[in-house]
């Protein structure tokens, strides 16, 4: 029998249970150490788990991270509260007798961080550093998680090592390009400039996201969303069921019809002599005719309010885009989703069954020559149109291809220069120097 050991026992033990079967309530008076962080001004509880967290970050095995954190709190269990420095001065003392040096180590050089290194923004506002932001900024440059993750580490270090109190905007940008130029690439590098640069533009984003039913539109659209910072989705369906709720079936039944299947809803002259391939492309504009008002009042919207969005659905065509090809106002990007394997396809379809079954899986089965079809038409119109076309066979990899093509376009708008994106005195900063090492321009960045 493997045998668990206390720490184990205590995070999988149940709760207690009286003669009746109902839980026993817990405690309503429990006595805590309150720990003052005067630096960030918060009074929080001591946590047995933040302090077995922060001995496992420096590389304390779990069970002896778990028994150490628990001698801690009974140890201080009898004050009121004590200070975040006394705390780390406590622990500090506890691991003296520890016997591997390298945690003892890690643990001490978190110490003299600085509680929180404040980030100030060109307005002069400022906001704590986060790493997390940064991780999610990276990705949104077309960064892998891992290289973002990767960066970012090595960005915060630089700043923790020479004790950044804070640091601006423009400051942090540098050091990150140079950091992501010199770790992953020149061709990052210079991805990381263009989105800077078009973040600061003010202009707003228009992601246009088409494709047939089942290649992942709206998964792919609601992570894109995540990783670019958007709030603001938009499908094609959610317009056609606000549509259909004003408009009865009886007169107009392309719009109550699938986008596959609404050439049934059309006149039957001439169909006994069509194509079926040719009928589903019918039926599928004869929908997309009656979505395109909605389409394009949902896009004026955002470039009145100048707000990014994303806009997915069956009904997205190229042609939404012609109205944003200038110089200014909205950068209007349109991709098109495809499986390219008619099996995967299936497989997808026979998915829906069980992750959302009121989806209809089953019609969408019957269907699938036609959704096929459609698909194969969908392709030729992107192709014809030279819109980028993602195949979505892999969920982390097509999220990368349709940023990528964000920032294909957005290279057509904005030059990607350290000076466009960070401003002139960082260009200025960058030209007088001749220093190639990153982390030797840390020193300079944060002491200036």
């Amino acid at each position: 029998m493997t045998q668990v050991t206390e720490a184990e026992a205590a995070f999988r033990r149940p709760m207690a249970r009286d003669s009746m079967s109902h839980p026993r309530p817990w405690p309503v008076f429990i006595m805590k150490t309150i720990v003052l962080n005067k630096l960030e001004g918060t009074e929080v509880p001591f946590i047995r788990g933040i302090l077995t967290r922060s001995l496992l970050d420096a590389g304390m095995p779990f069970n002896e991270a778990f028994d150490f954190a628990t001698q801690v709190r009974k140890q201080i269990s009898k004050r009121a509260n004590i200070t975040h420095e006394e705390l780390r001065e406590l622990v500090a003392e506890r691991l003296e007798g520890y016997g591997d040096t390298a945690v003892r180590r890690a643990y001490s050089d978190t110490t003299v961080a600085p509680g929180k290194i404040l980030v100030i923004s060109r307005s002069g506002g400022s906001s704590a550093f986060s790493r997390g932001r940064l991780e999610n900024y990276l990705e949104a440059t077309g960064l892998e998680a891992r290289n973002a993750e990767k960066v970012t580490a090595r960005v915060y270090d630089q700043l923790l090592v020479h004790g950044a109190e804070s640091i601006t905007t423009d400051k942090l940008g540098l050091l990150t390009y140079l950091c992501v130029r010199e770790e992953i690439g020149k061709k990052a590098a210079r991805r990381f400039l263009i989105w800077t640069e078009f973040q600061r533009s003010g202009r707003p984003l228009l992601l246009l996201v088409g494709g047939a039913v089942g290649t992942g539109k709206s998964t792919l659209a609601t992570e894109l969303a995540h990783r670019l910072g958007i709030v603001r989705t938009q499908s094609t369906d959610m317009l056609r069921e606000v549509m259909r709720t004003m408009i009865p079936a009886h007169l107009m039944p392309v719009l109550h019809a699938s986008s596959f299947d609404a050439w049934k809803a059309l006149p039957a002259h001439g169909r006994a002599e069509s194509r079926q391939e040719d009928r589903v492309v019918e039926g599928f504009y004869g929908q997309v005719q009656l979505l395109e008002v909605s389409c394009q009042a949902t896009l004026h919207r955002a470039e009145n309010e100048s707000v990014s969005m994303i806009l997915e659905g069956v009904h997205v065509l190229p042609s939404l885009r012609s109205r944003w090809t200038g110089d200014d106002g909205p950068i209007c990007v349109h991709v098109t989703m495809a499986i390219l394997r008619k099996s995967m396809l299936k497989d997808r379809l026979l998915g829906r069954r069980t992750e959302a079954p009121k989806r209809h899986a089953d019609l969408y089965l019957d269907n699938l020559d036609s959704i096929w079809a459609l698909q194969s038409h969908l392709l030729s119109e992107a192709d014809e149109n030279e819109t980028a076309i993602v195949e979505n066979d892999n969920f982390e990899k097509s999220s990368q291809r349709i940023i990528v093509s964000i920032i294909r376009e957005l290279a057509r708008h904005f030059d990607g220069t350290p000076t466009g994106a960070l401003g002139e005195e960082i260009g200025a900063l960058l030209e007088e120097s001749n220093e190639d090492n990153w982390q030797q321009w840390a020193v300079g960045l944060i002491s200036r």
